[in-house]
């Protein structure tokens, strides 16, 4: 029977037979814990074989989608772990989305059961949902299998989970990622250190974002600290009490975190790796976490799609803040135009990237898929990231914002992270956004929204405005600005501007 450290070392295992070799080398050690407490490596094991046996005794073959609606726990966790076991595809799905785009979900996958918490449980009971409900509590302790599962032999190009994108219309589409990928995705973690790491938990479980630190810190025997809804205070006090040493948190969490007035008393001192990903993380909240917070702070940037990936070490690049980073080792990116040709260096273009991380495509949208890919003149396979950006003259990646937020006022591109980045520098701002708004003499216009500082005292919107636009070039000038109590934010922290545009046009 192999070790985990002879599967780390291989060229492919899976995440299910570590969980095993973790409990057979280091049962004991926690591997999961939550508001109700903590799992160790040998429970864990036996949940994970009672959910795979319990699925494979309801029929639910390999290949088949689990979907999982409900916030972060461990019987989340387990059931998908247990799903990954059975052969079958974990598909969390966001419970943020209104039950009948879940009920889509849910048919999209064709998911034969689905396990939910209460709240879910109540949201969902007037849907029209053909999968077997599983409620988290008595009834699913009732569900669960005595026996273990039938093993399953799982090959690398096998699907490991379904992961749906926030569409903007319709069903999302959902993302397939193979056993191969995520197996990428472990074992490259090597130097960080998961083996001994007690990983604060953050985000939701259904977020890419989020398994980029539950994998590798299941897979290395780590333990991951689950929290259910994210709260600033509730983060620093049980980072102190686990003694917390790794973190993934999107920038507005890092935000609210250092915001704190009480910030500096909490002991941190156990930290060694925080990481950042998911949406633009200011270079000035950057410089404050490094300056504040122990441990390493890297930037990672890329899509749950997979394209490539980029990595900015802040800690040793402090002088690169504003950039999002290098291609991470085995990762390419190229920049291309409109017409698909890749743009000299220095210029800026649409970036897309291929890596061992990419998805297998979007689940049953074969047109969708064809749509995401870029081949170069040799026939290689890239993901479009939908983002623009060009590179330094040492090859540091600066992001321009996304394509289809390009505003054409007059006909001038105008980028709206430049906009933003000026209007957040005004000492009243704590945040900004700029999106691009009809306009009848320029075609759009970029109009900008703010959220004014804690400490600002009865901030002068329309002086900010002024303050702006002397600072922005004549064709770059925002036409208008709101002040709102909030940002429109997804639940892993990227600003919705379609909803922040819907919003405008309702003010208008």
């Amino acid at each position: 029977m192999q070790t985990a450290a002879d599967m780390l070392a291989s060229d492919f295992a899976t995440l299910p037979d570590l969980i095993a070799a973790h409990a057979r080398e280091r049962g004991g050690r926690a591997a999961l814990a939550d508001a109700d407490g903590a799992i160790d490596y040998a429970a864990l094991n036996r949940a994970v074989d009672a959910v795979a046996a319990a699925l494979q005794r309801d029929g639910v073959a390999p290949g088949r989608a689990v979907a999982i609606v409900a916030t972060a726990s461990v019987d989340y966790a387990t059931v998908f772990l247990g799903a990954l076991r059975a052969g079958c595809v974990a598909t969390p799905l966001a419970p943020s989305a209104t039950p009948a785009a879940i009920a889509a979900m849910i048919a999209d996958c064709a998911a034969p059961i689905v396990f939910v918490d209460a709240a879910n449980a109540a949201a969902l009971a007037g849907q029209p949902i053909a999968a077997r409900t599983v409620a988290f509590g008595p009834r699913y302790r009732d569900w669960l299998a005595d026996g273990p599962p039938s093993p399953v032999a799982i090959r690398p190009g096998d699907a490991f989970n379904i992961i749906y994108s926030s569409g903007t219309t319709g069903t999302p589409k959902g993302i397939v990622q193979s056993h191969a990928m995520r197996w990428a995705h472990i074992a490259r973690n090597a130097a960080a250190g998961f083996g001994d790491a007690v990983t604060m938990v953050a985000t939701p479980l259904y977020s890419n974002t989020t398994l980029v630190s539950v994998l590798p810190t299941l897979g290395w025997g780590g333990t991951a600290v689950l929290m259910g809804k994210f709260d600033a205070h509730a983060f620093l006090t049980l980072a102190e009490r686990h003694r917390a040493t790794h973190a993934m948190l999107v920038p507005v969490q890092y935000q609210r975190i250092m915001a704190l007035p009480d910030f500096d008393r909490f002991d941190l001192s156990s930290f060694r790796f925080k990481t950042s990903t998911s949406a633009p993380f200011a270079a000035s909240l950057k410089a404050d976490v490094l300056a504040r917070w122990p441990g390493l702070l890297v930037e990672y940037y890329g899509m749950t799609e997979g394209g490539a990936s980029c990595g900015l070490n802040a800690t040793a690049h402090p002088d690169k803040l504003h950039t999002v980073g290098q291609p991470l080792p085995g990762h390419e990116i190229r920049l291309i135009d409109d017409d698909g040709h890749e743009v000299p260096p220095g210029t800026m273009g649409e970036v897309v990237g291929r890596s061992p991380t990419m998805m297998t495509g979007y689940h049953g949208r074969e047109a969708a898929t064809r749509d995401a890919e870029w081949h170069d003149a040799a026939g290689n396979r890239y993901i479009r990231h939908g983002d623009l950006g060009r590179f330094d003259a040492d090859g540091f990646l600066i992001l321009m914002g996304r394509k289809k937020d390009l505003i054409i006022s007059g006909g001038f591109n105008i980028y709206p992270s430049d906009l933003e980045a000026v209007l957040a520098a005004h000492p009243d701002v704590a945040e900004a956004s700029v999106v691009g708004m009809p306009s009848e003499a320029w075609g759009e216009t970029p109009v900008g929204v703010y959220v004014a500082a804690v400490d600002a005292d009865a901030p002068d919107t329309a002086a900010i405005l002024d303050w702006t636009n002397a600072r922005l070039g004549r064709t770059q000038r925002l036409a208008a600005l709101h002040r709102v109590d909030a940002l429109p934010r997804s639940a892993i922290g990227k600003v919705l501007k379609r909803d922040l545009r819907a919003r405008l046009e309702a003010m208008a």
